[in-house]
């Protein structure tokens, strides 16, 4: 975790010290202008740049979470490529303009005081924004990188304390340091750190088939070191050098440093060779911040310009960042002697599926399972009569190497290797004894899902044509005028649609007609595309005349129709049963619970209430697969069900539903905790139920 989280916090210092810097000379030009009250239109701006940074690393998060594996792929390698051209700009930015900094931040500031407060508001925004969206960025891909989220969240946290605390100590004169020294070191620091994302990225778009030459590989070391191994883990986490990678990884990782670093320190030199920076006049030097304006500003502690040293060749530091690793990769490898801490390494093809595999200790175990075929591979660590699985390894690709950690106990164990577009092989078994009984989980495979999934499908068919009838009486109401009549006849049939969450990817594009929001639609409320349920609630609960109700109703109540008539004959992946189980309630917490789907009615606690129904018939059918693989899942899923359903029923008064925003805030929260205690043992049933090829 640790050398995972090094990057980061070297992220988090150089940004937040920059960041500081910008905000303590905002504050010292408004402190030397005598505009005090000013200074919480800073804070404002600030505050705006932080929820901003904040928002853009959750919308990464989410949206990477949502895509299919290659997607996430492409995904994450177009963002690291991203980040290493923000990074690079911004290192060599701040070495270009350290010595200016202060005087632009206090010219914007003036500029600003004239224009008024939301001036002043958005300099200070934007000059902490770019920083703040900067370190998102540079961060989520090293979380993705690192494959874990806590070591770089750790880093990076040190690193902003840290930097603040530096800040605080310029701001008060209590500290004083060369920053020009600093954000040289940092810089240099920062290329190397890009040059690995760029190598990660690169190896990225190769998996997800936007980059060829993924399996045309510059070195392959698996067989001497291990992957797992605390030095290997040690350079991957600080420079993303890993055991195997391919020459496009290779060469964009020399190309970039050799080049970027030779530049970046030509331009450091170049500004050791200009004159010193003109001293601050007397009354600023009064002023507060003047330490961190004084460092901004290319001098020393002591303000004096920093010497003009002899200069040692171009070349050096860029060879020594590329040179330095390797020979201390080496020196480690020699010492070690390239001993592979008790990891085994296993052969992955159809020809020598387990080759390597021999009696292994009880306990746990890695094994390096490496793909000596010609074809990407799925395999399996498998009990060979029950077909029961213990580990698992998906996409390993011709001639590479992956870790797999399993624990061992009595019983016999085989490898199952399945190449894609061959065959499925399964190795000679060995007998394991003495270790505990270890739980594995029961493959499942399409034939296991179809009849859960022939019931389902026959409830929703029966679900649709409820509403059909629903949305017409719906129609009806609407035509009549009679309203009042069709608010409750428009919950009745919401909530109906409500309960069929598990078939809402088979729906396509009438989902969105039906039960789509107005978020995004450069209209809102008022856009032609904000149709269907939502829209005919909010027409009904802002008063809308029957003329401008008319045509939503009768649209609704066509896509209805048209949903009933479709579905059977629409694909419904087997696979996507399982992952429903999670998602229906998922979708709850995110829009019902927190209120965002109200258009007027108040009821989102009766749509949350039919979301809970559609998730126990789900449950229901697949109860049989459950049952027979984790009994006690269903168990302590069934009891959140309960807990769930009684908070939300408790806000069902006899005078109609409790708005979301009406609750109290320790019952908004007890539901909110239940709902995520829930969703959290509801989602292990995609992995319980998991379609494995090698079952």
């Amino acid at each position: 975790m640790w050398d995972e989280a090094f990057p980061s916090f070297l992220i988090g210092l150089r940004e937040g010290l920059e960041a500081g810097l910008i905000v303590s000379i905002l504050v010292a030009t408004l402190v030397r202008a005598d505009q005090k009250g000013r200074l919480p239109q800073v804070w404002t701006g600030v505050a705006a740049a932080v929820a901003l940074s904040l928002s853009f690393g959750a919308v990464l998060t989410f949206t990477a979470a949502n895509l299919s594996g290659h997607a996430q792929e492409a995904f994450g390698g177009v963002l690291s490529l991203i980040a290493v051209g923000f990074v690079t700009v911004m290192v060599f930015w701040m070495r270009r303009s350290a010595r200016t900094l202060s005087a632009d931040i206090r010219e914007k500031v003036q500029a600003s005081l004239a224009m008024g407060a939301g001036a002043l508001v958005l300099t200070s925004f934007l000059a902490v924004g770019r920083e703040g969206l900067e370190t998102s960025l540079f961060l989520w891909t090293n979380a993705r990188t690192a494959g874990e989220s806590t070591g770089p969240i750790i880093g990076a946290a040190v690193g902003l304390l840290l930097s603040v605390a530096l800040c605080w100590g310029l701001y008060r004169r209590a500290l004083k340091m060369n920053l020009t020294k600093f954000f040289t070191i940092t810089g240099a620091g920062l290329i190397v750190v890009a040059a690995g994302v760029l190598g990660y990225g690169l190896r990225d778009l190769q998996e997800s088939g936007l980059v060829g030459g993924g399996s045309s590989y510059a070195f392959d070391l698996s067989g001497h070191l291990d992957a797992s191994s605390w030095y290997a883990t040690l350079l991957q986490g600080t420079l993303n050098l890993t055991v195997t990678m391919t020459v496009l990884q290779v060469v964009g990782y020399i190309a970039y440093l050799g080049i970027v670093m030779t530049l970046f320190i030509e331009g450091v030199r170049g500004g050791r060779t200009a004159p010193a920076a003109t001293k601050p006049a007397e009354g600023e030097k009064a002023a507060a911040g003047q330490a961190g304006e004084k460092a901004s500003e290319g001098q020393t502690s002591e303000g004096q310009a920093e010497p003009v040293r002899p200069g040692r060749p171009r070349w050096v530091l860029p060879v020594a960042a590329i040179a330095v690793p390797v020979v201390v990769a080496g020196a480690v490898i020699a010492v070690s002697d390239g001993k592979k801490d008790s990891s085994a390494t296993v052969a992955v093809s159809e020809q020598e599926c387990g080759k390597g595999f021999g009696s292994p200790q009880p306990g746990q175990q890695v094994f390096q399972m490496h793909n000596t075929g010609d074809k990407t591979s799925e395999v399996y660590l498998v009990n060979p009569g029950t077909g029961s699985v213990y580990g698992e390894i998906e996409g390993l690709a011709p001639g590479t190497t992956r870790a797999l950690t399993a624990t061992i106990g009595s019983g016999d164990y085989a490898w199952r290797c399945v190449p894609t577009g061959g065959k499925s092989v399964t190795s000679a078994s060995v007998h394991v004894t003495g270790g505990a009984e270890v739980k594995a989980v029961k493959p499942v495979n399409e034939d296991d899902l179809k009849a859960p999934l022939d019931s389902y499908k026959d409830y929703v068919n029966k679900g649709l044509a409820t509403l059909m009838t629903q949305t017409q009486k719906l129609q009806t109401d609407v035509h009549s005028g009679d309203l009042a009549t069709a608010k409750a006849d428009w919950l009745t049939a919401h909530l109906q649609y409500a309960s069929l969450g598990a078939a809402y990817g088979t729906f396509a594009d009438l989902d969105k007609k039906i039960d789509g929001r107005a978020d995004g639609l450069p209209g809102g409320t008022a856009d032609p595309g904000f149709t269907g349920f939502l829209r005919l609630e909010y027409g009904l609960w802002h008063g809308q005349s029957v003329d401008e109700l008319t045509p939503v109703a009768d649209e609704l109540a066509q896509n209805a129709a048209k949903l009933a008539h479709d579905f059977p004959t629409q694909d419904f992946d087997p696979g996507d049963l399982p992952l429903r189980a999670h998602e229906i309630l998922e979708n709850t917490l995110q829009f019902e619970l927190t209120g965002d789907t109200d258009m007027g009615s108040g009821t989102n606690l009766a749509t949350a209430q039919a979301n809970l129904a559609g998730t126990q018939e789900l449950l229901t059918v697949l109860q049989p697969l459950l049952d027979d693989r984790d009994p006690q899942v269903l168990v302590r899923v069934n009891a959140g069900m309960k807990q769930v359903g009684d908070l939300v029923a408790a806000a069902h008064q006899p005078a109609g539903w409790t708005p979301v925003d009406k609750l109290t805030a320790d019952s908004r929260r007890q539901l909110n905790g239940a709902t995520g205690q829930l969703l959290e043992n509801l989602s292990l049933i995609p992995t319980l139920l998991e379609i494995r090829k090698a079952a």
